[in-house]
């Protein structure tokens, strides 16, 4: 006998979410989120037009960025928090404050029920990560796809002399991480079943402290850079601050703040993909340094990571105590900036 088979899943447009799903998730998600009143969004996501508009503040500068990944844990609420943490950090890396966000949703393939509870968990965690800035969410698109997989344009807005950049560390100026490093080798020990769940749990509790607070302490305490440490791990965005400022830094490797379980793991050798490709950064790293224990931690990619700022060595100590009485209670001095007569532009210290 024959069977006929089942047509294999559309592309283009026709892998989109279906109007029913999609409009009985937005129902739910507006009834457990009523819309903060923004004068500044005339169209938004409760319009049936096709894009969002907004004015802009008079004064200022939009400043835009972009984030999508696919799911590193199975929970679609915990997840939309993670990746908003992770795509609004660019913007508080960056001075800015957010203004508004546009999703970008792939959920599985699965019958249109399914569909429909997956994407209100994520836009209900979507929601109750932008609580704290009071940012709405006017728009987005959603499709589906063999996994789970999210992503935020977020647009925020900013004084054009308060921005902070890559540029502009000098000589003298401390260097400072407010959250622990270590997301990549955990995550992979998770999905190959050999990480602890008290370490992802901690994990998850550092990756999802907004890094709002932390960059208005920065900007009090005269930050002269800043970025946030994401994929390319803390060695990769470290080396593209001190390109743009034409300086060398000093780090030390006994102070940097580890996750529960990253330093065991990473002593197993289980690493993330990613860790090859970041490990290209260590041309650039004096080689004295490459036997401690934790110099593998440069290169791990931090999902929803820390900022790393420089700022003067006297206000180090206050900033310090700034960060972690609001917060980042592992910010820690992890290093120095330098001149630039030196034969690598980052050297490893050890006590």
């Amino acid at each position: 006998s024959s069977s006929i088979l089942p047509s294999p899943p559309c592309a283009g447009c026709g892998s989109k979410v279906g109007s029913t799903a999609l409009s009985e998730a937005l129902r739910r998600v507006q009834q457990d989120f009523p819309a903060l009143p923004r004068d500044a969004v005339l169209v938004g996501l409760d319009s049936p037009d096709d894009a969002a508009v907004v004015t802009v503040p008079p004064g200022q500068v939009m400043v835009h960025t972009v984030d999508y990944f696919t799911a590193l844990i199975d929970d679609p609420f915990i997840f939309a928090q993670i990746c908003l943490k992770h795509c609004l950090s660019d913007l508080y890396a960056m001075g800015a404050t957010p203004y508004t966000v546009l999703a970008t949703v792939q959920v599985p393939y699965a019958a249109p029920a399914k569909q429909s509870e997956m994407l209100y968990q994520i836009l209900a965690g979507t929601h109750k990560g932008l609580l704290a800035s009071g940012t709405p969410l006017v728009g987005g698109h959603t499709v589906v796809g063999p996994q789970l997989a999210l992503g935020f344009a977020c647009n925020g807005v900013a004084d054009p002399t308060q921005l902070l950049r890559k540029g502009g560390m000098r000589p003298g100026d401390a260097l400072i991480l407010t959250q622990p490093l270590g997301t990549g080798t955990l995550f992979a020990a998770d999905m190959q079943g050999k990480a602890k769940g008290r370490w992802i749990e901690e994990a998850i509790a550092h990756i999802l402290t907004p890094n709002q607070a932390a960059a208005e302490i920065f900007r009090a305490h005269g930050a002269t850079a800043c970025t946030d440490v994401t994929g390319f791990g803390l060695a990769g965005h470290l080396l593209e601050m001190l390109r743009a400022s034409g300086v060398t830094a000093t780090v030390y490797l006994d102070a940097l703040p580890v996750l529960a379980g990253a330093a065991e793991t990473l002593a197993a050798g289980i690493v993330s993909t990613l860790q090859p490709q970041n490990l290209q950064a260590a041309a650039f790293i004096d080689p004295a340094g490459t036997s401690h224990p934790l110099y593998p931690l440069l290169f791990d990619p931090q999902t929803a990571g820390g900022l790393l700022a420089a700022v003067p060595a006297t206000t180090v100590q206050a900033c310090l105590t700034d960060l972690q009485q609001h917060g980042n209670t592992a910010a820690a001095l992890v290093g120095e900036i330098t001149t630039t007569d030196r034969a690598y532009p980052l050297t490893l210290k050890r006590e």
